[in-house]
């Protein structure tokens, strides 16, 4: 069985703050002049994750840039969370018996398939 090494990102607030690449730009939608004219909306991309995160929520920038972090650790809290192994169930008997039904109708397709063999009666059997 083959394990795949996770990577764990840091949810610190100072590390996350050195990490990532935060952008400014005018947020859409209603809200007036106050809205259009001051680039309020943050976006913060987290390379190592390559996760994007948008807040246009408030008029502040301050306060998007805040809530975009926080919306970023909760996703990477979410990464670092340890995946439960799938547990193989059985099939069951109603649907093996439907797969081997299926599979014997195909079977038989393909031996319809064959080229049909004329077999000339041997010098033994004419005289």
């Amino acid at each position: 069985m083959e394990t795949k090494k996770e990577k764990k990102f840091s949810t610190d607030l100072e590390i996350l703050k050195q990490e990532v690449e935060i952008t400014f730009y005018k947020s859409r939608g209603p809200g007036g002049q106050r809205k259009n004219k001051k680039e309020t909306a943050v976006r913060i991309y987290h390379p190592p994750s390559g996760i994007t995160v948008v807040a246009t929520k408030q008029r502040s920038q301050a306060q998007n840039k805040e809530l975009a972090f926080e919306r970023l650790q909760k996703k990477l809290k979410e990464l670092n969370k340890k995946k439960k192994p799938r547990k193989p169930t059985k099939i069951p008997h109603h649907i093996r018996e439907k797969i081997l039904k299926e599979k014997k109708e195909h079977s038989q397709k393909k031996k319809l398939r064959e080229k049909v063999r004329i077999e000339e009666p041997s010098e033994d059997q004419t005289n």
